[in-house]
C-alpha cells in the first residue's frame, strides 16, 4: 500500500489510487499544502480545495517575517513604546503562542527566547505593542498548522466535510473519514528509517502533528539555545470537536492543529514525566516519543 511520509514520520496511507478520494495541492510557506476529500462532483471538490489555498496565501503574506510590511515583519521593527495594528488572523496566532509558551514554560517561543512575553497584545482593537526593544517574532513553528486549521473551516463552509488536509505532511487535519472506514489511515514511522512504521493510527476529526531530526537539523531550546539531546521525534494527537459542539458551545472551534505544532516543537524538549503531566491535565492530548535508541513511549493514552 502506498504510504507518504514526512521527514518526522508522519504517514498518510493508502489514499494516492483510492478513487473516491480526491487530491488537490498547492505550494505555500516553503511546503506543499493538501486537501484529500471524497465528493461526487470533481470540479465541485477542486474550487472548495482552492479556496481554502487562496486563503492560506493570505495567511501567508500577513504571518511572514520576511516581508518587511507583512503584520510580523511590523510588529519585528517595532523599538519599545511602539505599536501597529495587525489582522485578526495574526493576533490570533499571537495570542495561541503565549498561550503555549505558558503551558510548555517556555520551551515554544515564537520569539527564539527574545522577549515574547513583553509584548503587549490588545485582542479588542487588534493592536501589538512593544515594551522592550528587539522582540523578533517567527510563526513557523504554529503557523502551517493554524493554516491547516483555517483550511477546514474553508472546506466545511463548501459542505466538503469527508476530507483530511495536510501541511508539508507535518501538519494534519482529519475531518470525517470516507465512507466504509473509521477514520483516515495515518502512520508514525521512525523519521531515520521510514520503512519502520512504529504505529498505525485511524483518525477523524483530530489534528496530528509531528517533529524530528530525520535532516540533522535540530530543535534549539529557546531558554538555553541549547539543541535537543537524546531525543528523534515527538507526535501530538488533539481531537477538534465537530462544528455542531462548536455552535452549541457558543464558542469557536478550537485552532487544534496549530495547538498540536506547538506541542511538537515542546515535547522535543521536555522530559517524558513532564509530557505524561501535561497529558493527563490536559483531556484528549495523546503524544508519542522516540528516543535515539529507537524506543517508542505513548502518553495520554485514552
Amino acid at each position: 500500500m502506498d504510504r507518504d511520509v514526512s521527514d518526522s514520520g508522519l504517514g498518510i496511507e493508502g489514499q494516492r489510487n483510492s478513487p473516491d478520494v480526491r487530491r488537490f495541492s498547492h505550494e505555500a510557506m516553503a511546503t506543499v499544502f493538501e486537501v484529500h476529500a471524497v465528493h461526487p462532483d470533481d470540479r465541485y471538490a477542486a474550487q472548495a480545495a482552492h479556496a481554502a489555498f487562496d486563503l492560506v496565501d493570505r495567511l501567508e503574506g500577513d504571518l511572514t517575517r520576511f516581508r518587511p510590511n507583512s503584520d510580523i515583519g511590523r510588529i519585528n521593527h517595532l523599538t519599545a513604546g511602539e505599536a501597529t495594528r495587525v489582522g485578526p488572523s495574526t493576533m490570533e496566532c499571537l495570542v495561541i503562542a503565549r498561550h503555549m509558551f505558558d503551558l510548555t514554560g517556555g520551551r515554544f517561543d515564537v520569539s527564539i527566547g527574545s522577549g515574547l512575553p513583553t509584548l503587549e497584545l490588545d485582542t479588542e482593537h487588534f493592536v501589538v505593542r512593544a515594551t522592550t526593544d528587539g522582540v523578533r517574532i517567527d510563526l513557523g513553528g504554529i503557523g502551517k498548522g493554524y493554516a491547516v486549521d483555517r483550511m477546514a473551516d474553508v472546506l466545511e463552509e463548501w459542505s466538503l466535510t469527508r476530507a483530511l488536509i495536510h501541511g508539508g505532511f507535518s501538519s494534519v487535519l482529519a475531518l470525517d473519514a470516507p465512507d466504509g472506514q473509521d477514520g483516515w489511515p495515518l502512520t508514525l514511522s521512525d523519521p531515520a528509517s521510514p520503512s519502520r512504521v512504529l504505529a498505525q493510527l485511524e483518525s477523524r476529526q483530530t489534528a496530528l502533528a509531528a517533529s524530528g531530526m530525520r535532516k540533522t537539523d535540530h530543535i534549539v531550546d529557546p531558554r538555553t539555545g541549547q539543541p535537543v539531546r537524546g531525543r528523534s521525534a515527538t507526535w501530538v494527537a488533539i481531537p477538534r470537536p465537530s462544528p455542531a459542539e462548536s455552535a452549541t458551545s457558543g464558542e469557536p472551534a478550537p485552532r487544534a492543529a496549530a495547538v498540536a505544532d506547538a506541542l511538537t516543537t515542546a515535547f522535543m524538549l521536555m522530559g517524558q514525566e513532564e509530557i505524561e503531566a501535561l497529558c493527563d491535565r490536559s483531556p484528549g492530548v495523546e503524544a508519542w516519543t522516540l528516543d535515539d535508541r529507537g524506543i517508542l513511549r505513548r502518553s495520554g493514552q485514552r
